[in-house]
């Protein structure tokens, strides 16, 4: 148990400390505002405020975590050895960075709240925050901190019996588009054999022609193919479907069709299925249940986990419907277009709401990357792809944390686009057992 005493226990305070040493560091903690409470613990024990009580273990506290609302911070990026850091805490201090505070500031993203253009989903352009722009955006900095700060604890504890977490990989697939050809109805089917013969896409037409009539099968499904790479490999797999109406941006199949339904169903045999809510449904209460009730009715089974479609996330607004929801977890905290942590952190955490300085019921669940990240907009050869996938995994690997990936299932299809995308995501899992 560490005790760590402080002028004011604020619930940014106790938020941020809950994070960085219960679930991170797996070490107990509690709060004191009383010197003679401090004294008299025996245990690891820790001074948080602007001045020592004599010369215990003192961390010098940025005023951050005892505010309330959002204000501008000036933030200056410096170096605690290799390792990026800010809020300095001065020669007093016995780490010469507010570690807690920056934690918190990253973790809440609290940059978020601050005035931003939005890209033209509506979404915080990863080129705006501070972890791009002082490239550690692909590193789990809270963690590493957390990890830093722990060889420092047992140097100046070193009888307390410290505890380890185990490193973990989950897979994440996302079915924007259970089929390529197959189950669209006549009229889609139509359209999509005229938009070939206009584009010239005479390879396709042949493909489109022979999944029709039965002779091969639909390249997008390749649900038994990770299935079977679930069971092989015993790897945590969630799949998130897409059931929204057919829109620009949302091109599923119709949530009506009996071969959707029974896909779906089979699925959720074997896996455990989440909820993605359609791009038009970020500001439409009513969409949006109505789509939660749509799945929930398919697999007979409430829905309690959730990923943005083109991760749409508006924060706070965005997690504040979800838990009007009842959605426990979200998986959307990342980038569309870059890979990393963009909450700097490779551990799951609450959400904690600074419109109401509360932290909340819901778990984000923060991921590495998203295949289109590395194919698409950062435009990495399959070498380079893996090789990314790799490096992020390895510094998961160093802090012990919970390594999340995004796959498509027509990612696995071996179609022109993404041939030899199977084998990445085969040794993605591989390289997750040594």
């Amino acid at each position: 148990m560490l005790l760590v005493y402080t002028h004011k226990v604020t619930p940014r305070l106790n938020y941020i400390f809950k994070h960085f040493f219960v679930r991170i560091l797996q070490i107990p903690v509690i709060f004191s505002t009383k010197v003679d409470e401090f004294v008299a613990h025996n245990g690891p024990k820790i001074t948080y405020s602007k001045s020592p009580l004599g010369s215990e273990f003192f961390i010098r506290s940025h005023d951050l975590l005892f505010d309330q609302g959002i204000n501008d911070i000036d933030i200056n990026i410096l170096n605690w050895e290799t390792v990026p850091c800010f809020f300095p805490a001065g020669e007093v201090s016995s780490i010469p960075y507010d570690i807690f505070a920056a934690s918190f500031y990253l973790i809440s993203r609290y940059e978020e709240y601050l005035p931003h253009v939005q890209d033209m989903h509506e979404r915080f352009p990863v080129e705006e925050s501070l972890a791009f722009k002082n490239n550690f955006l692909e590193k789990p900095l809270i963690d590493i901190w957390a990890y830093k700060f722990l060889e420092i604890l047992k140097e100046k504890f070193p009888t307390y019996n410290y505890k380890k977490r185990d490193f973990k990989l989950i897979s994440t697939i996302d079915v924007d588009t259970a089929f390529a050809y197959k189950h669209k109805g006549v009229m889609r089917s139509l359209g999509g054999y005229f938009l070939d013969i206009f584009s010239f896409r005479f390879v396709n037409i042949w493909h489109r022609l022979l999944t029709n009539l039965n002779f091969r099968k639909d390249p997008y499904n390749t649900f038994s193919k990770l299935l079977k790479f679930k069971k092989e490999h015993k790897v945590t797999t969630l799949f998130f479907f897409l059931i929204g109406d057919y829109t620009t941006f949302d091109k599923n199949i119709s949530f009506s069709s009996n071969k959707f339904r029974s896909l779906i169903k089979s699925v959720a045999d074997y896996a455990k299925i989440g909820f993605k809510p359609s791009y038009f449904s970020l500001k439409n209460d009513e969409k949006r249940k109505k789509e939660k009730l749509r799945l929930e009715g398919i697999i007979n089974t409430p829905i309690v986990f959730s990923r943005q479609h083109f991760l749409r996330l508006i924060i706070p607004d965005t997690y504040q419907n979800l838990i009007d929801l009842d959605i426990q977890e979200d998986y959307t905290m990342g980038y569309a277009k870059k890979v990393g942590f963009r909450a700097s952190t490779c551990t799951p955490f609450y959400f904690y709401d600074l419109d109401f300085e509360i932290k909340t019921p819901l778990k984000l669940f923060p991921f590495a990357f998203m295949d289109t990240a590395l194919k698409d907009f950062m435009e990495l050869s399959n070498k380079e792809s893996l090789q990314k996938i790799i490096d992020l995994k390895n510094e998961v690997k160093k802090v012990d944390g919970i390594f999340i990936s995004i796959f498509h299932n027509e990612t696995l299809s071996e179609n022109e686009k993404w041939k030899g995308w199977s084998s990445i995501y085969k040794q993605m899992l591989l390289e997750s057992n040594n």
